[in-house]
């Protein structure tokens, strides 16, 4: 449990990004950073600190705690805690709705939907199929050989008059669809919304979506037209959290600021 009006920094280490929040208790966010995942990850772990302790107005001295999640949580070799990913997105979700819902945590590797309780306590979580993993990895893909920004994607779908085939089954052949569309000559309009209905598609088929479904992680961050896809085939009113890039590494400083009755692996 962390000192009344301690300072706490949290990293999630994940596949696309580096994220790092600063949180003092008492006051809330106080710095933050994302950095993009690049060459070794204990590299992005210190800059994503740096910027976030910067805009904090404060030194790696002045922590109390500091906590790891994410895919290469291990990278944060001085954190003094590691805690998974499936807790930190759901208590980083509760901060903003205090009420049972389905958390879809939307990363750039692996994504799951997530049962929470009315206390914030994931009850069950469901993983994607390995073979489609890697879904932020595939949109970042997507948009640089459809050559516009990542957040432009949607906008490029919204101008399509259908979408083009891109299967949902594998990452891997997925993204091998996209170049061989773009071989033949078919519409990037058309590409892009077949690459939103694609992530859609294999999210949609974990299942397990009950009462609100709320959403975090970079892909919501980033490409919210998967969001707009999702709710489409669904039926149900799927929202991202505010800043949903952020949820992770904000579940994980309020796990030690208010420590839930999780596992810290859990």
């Amino acid at each position: 449990m962390a000192e009344n009006g301690a300072l706490i920094a949290a990293v999630d280490v994940g596949a696309e990004c580096v994220k790092a929040v600063i949180v003092r208790e008492g006051v809330g966010v106080v710095g933050r950073a994302v950095v993009p995942t690049r060459g070794y990850f204990n590299h992005r772990v210190q800059e994503a600190m740096d910027q976030a302790l910067d805009e904090a107005q404060a030194g790696f001295d002045d922590l109390s705690e500091y906590a790891a999640t994410g895919f290469a949580a291990n990278a944060a070799a001085s954190a003094t805690i590691i805690l998974g990913e499936t807790s930190c997105h759901a208590a980083g979700a509760f901060y903003h709705y205090p009420h049972a819902m389905s958390v879809i945590d939307i990363g750039g590797r692996e994504s799951k939907v997530i049962h929470v309780d009315e206390r914030g306590q994931p009850e069950e979580s469901r993983a994607i199929r390995k073979c489609a993993v890697g879904i932020g990895t595939f949109l970042m893909f997507a948009a640089r050989h459809l050559d516009v920004h990542p957040t432009q994607l949607q906008e490029l779908a919204a101008a399509a008059s259908e979408a083009a085939a891109i299967g949902s089954y594998c990452s891997v052949f997925a993204s091998s669809e996209i170049l061989e569309r773009l071989r033949e000559g078919t519409g990037r309009e058309e590409i892009a919304l077949g690459c939103l209905q694609s992530v859609a598609e294999r999210i949609h088929e974990v299942g397990g979506f009950l009462g609100p479904v709320r959403v975090t992680g970079g892909v919501a961050e980033y490409f919210p037209g998967v969001l707009k896809s999702l709710s489409e085939l669904s039926g149900h009113d799927i929202e991202a959290v505010p800043e949903p890039i952020m949820a992770g590494a904000l579940g994980a400083a309020l796990k030690i600021l208010h420590p839930l009755a999780i596992p810290a692996g859990a």
